[in-house]
């Protein structure tokens, strides 16, 4: 009896080290990474990294050209970004079923895939792109919204930019919907150009109203020229001399991102200021 209960210790005393090693040898997740609350990952996987940035851009892709060529969406918002790697034995189709399934019974609409490698999917403002090898996937979610403006353009950096490149967008003037009153908000951008042009009496500008698609062209453009005339008009009563000053609306005519999304229409809604020689 003794040499039994000797020799199940002896086992037991030998056994704790190994399991302990094997835990500690187990693959680890990147610090700082969990996984996404709308998709789990692979059972058995493991986050190499991944990425969470309050604004990014992202181009992800939503089908294909005439001519075979995959189309890209361009998206702006909150970012979100997951390397994984699987667990052995896993193959890339079976890799892309799991999410194509759990996609689909997450109620997101499958917007372009391409077996077993690439999906895209959408459900409201929130995307979502796979791009699988079977032995590793990225994953990436994106909310598409628009960004927090933290930074005011003050008056050298509006004349430096019109000196370099001729034009420069203010998005800091709003107005109200669908008219040409100013908003209160607006006054610190508007005091900014209004001090440029006081410090460079050499410069004078053309005030360009645009706007987004929304409604009909003829109503946006005489939108836009109020727009603009209520700017010069602002500055001229803060002591601009209406000599150096025009007003020119340009409507929906020139936009300069996708109009088919909010983010993109709130910033084809802009005023410009172009340098006149």
């Amino acid at each position: 009896m003794r040499r039994f209960s000797g020799g199940l210790s002896a086992l037991i005393l030998f056994c704790i080290p190994v399991t302990l090693f094997a835990q500690d040898d187990a693959p680890q997740d990147a610090e700082g990474c969990k996984d996404s609350p709308i998709i789990t990952r692979m059972p058995g996987s493991t986050i190499h990294s991944c990425e969470n940035k309050e604004f990014e851009r992202v181009k992800v892709p939503v089908g294909k050209d005439s001519d075979g060529n995959v189309t890209e969406k361009t998206l702006e918002g909150e970012y979100h970004y997951w390397d994984y790697g699987t667990r052995d034995g896993v193959s890339e189709i079976q890799v892309f079923r799991n999410f194509e399934t759990a996609l689909k019974q997450s109620g997101m609409k499958i917007i372009y895939e391409e077996s077993p490698g690439t999906i895209t999917a959408n459900k409201g403002d929130t995307w979502y792109w796979l791009q699988n090898s079977g032995i590793y996937y990225y994953q990436t979610f994106l909310t598409v919204k628009s960004m927090q403006q933290e930074v005011t353009a003050d008056a050298s950096g509006i004349a430096d930019e019109l000196n370099k490149s001729g034009h420069m967008a203010l998005y800091g003037i709003h107005f109200e919907t669908g008219k040409a009153t100013i908003l209160p908000d607006s006054e610190s951008v508007l005091g900014e150009v209004a001090k440029m042009l006081q410090q460079n009496p050499d410069i004078k500008v053309s005030v360009e109203g645009h706007t987004d698609n929304v409604g009909s062209a003829t109503s946006n453009q005489t939108l836009s020229e109020k727009r603009a005339q209520a700017v010069v008009a602002w500055l001229t009563s803060h002591g601009i001399d209406p000599s150096r000053l025009s007003a020119k609306g340009w409507g929906s005519s020139k936009p300069v991102e996708d109009n088919t999304t909010e983010d993109g229409r709130a910033k084809n809604r802009r005023v410009e200021l172009v340098k006149v020689s």
